[in-house]
């Protein structure tokens, strides 16, 4: 097995990829989403962290994450609401001869994607990421009808226009 190894920056500010086992037509994050809010609640409350931006997808999400000085430890935060929220799940997925022989479960692929923000350019790059990446996937016409996201609360705050990525802004943009 090959030895991953990640990086270890305390106090750090990280973006992160979480992906379902099974993506394809699967809707689980949004059907579940109130169990995922309590599951990332709790687990905050275990291991402080501050969320940055985020957005909940259908088969996965997207989070900007700064943790405490002093403090690298994301697996663990991401090992505990990946696991509590597979124990209030009913077992109807279908598991591998491996995740089967292991006593896992198939609802979460097993790693995830993280990457360290560099600065303050990478940090506003990833943040507008997150935000248009349900417009991306077709899930919204725009980033503001897309309600499991921070948008609403960058746009309150005067950081994004509410037209930020819609068809008409889109538009405007291309023309300059």
């Amino acid at each position: 097995m090959p030895d991953y190894r990640r990086a270890t920056t305390p106090g750090a500010t990280w973006f992160f990829t979480v992906n379902l086992l099974q993506r394809h037509g699967n809707d689980l994050l949004v059907r579940e989403y109130p169990r995922l809010r309590d599951c990332m609640l709790r687990e905050r409350c275990r291991r402080p962290f501050s969320v940055v931006a985020g957005v909940v997808l259908p088969d996965h999400m997207h989070w900007l994450w700064r943790l405490p000085q002093g403090d690298a430890d994301f697996p663990t935060r991401w090992r505990r609401i990946k696991t509590d929220f597979s124990r209030g799940l009913p077992r109807t997925e279908r598991l591998s001869a491996v995740r089967q022989a292991r006593g896992e479960r198939g609802v979460w692929q097993r790693r995830y994607w993280e990457h360290q923000i560099r600065d303050e350019d990478d940090l506003n790059r990833h943040i507008d990421y997150i935000h248009f990446n349900p417009v991306k996937h077709g899930h919204a016409a725009q980033a503001m009808d897309w309600p499991l996201s921070s948008f609403r609360h960058f746009v309150a705050q005067g950081r994004y226009p509410a037209n930020w990525a819609s068809p008409v802004e889109m538009q405007g943009a291309g023309e300059r």
